[in-house]
């Protein structure tokens, strides 16, 4: 499977779940971090931490992303960066 393709599978997940526009923007973001910076992710680390590894969230701690219907905050980004990182383990 290339990479391309676990990518886009990942953004279709869940299947079973209604997605709005932002649930597809978020899980496409993550499919894009790259590999020497996945490799340093700590998942121990604390919002802040996080906040700044990724670089990309604003004033406010939310996710700068284009076309979002609502804001992604800390606990979210987190929880389907760390989805992302499960399921490429899985493939």
């Amino acid at each position: 499977m290339t990479d391309d393709q676990l990518a886009a599978d990942f953004e279709k997940l869940p299947s079973s779940e209604p997605k709005d526009e932002t649930d597809f923007g978020l899980r496409a973001y993550v499919t894009r971090i790259s590999e020497d910076k996945l490799a340093q992710y700590d998942p121990a680390w604390p919002d802040e931490q996080l906040v700044e590894w990724d670089g990309n969230f604003k004033n406010d701690n939310s996710l700068m992303l284009v076309c979002c219907e609502r804001d992604v905050g800390p606990p979210e980004f987190r929880k389907v960066l760390e989805d992302w990182l499960e399921f490429r383990k899985s493939r």
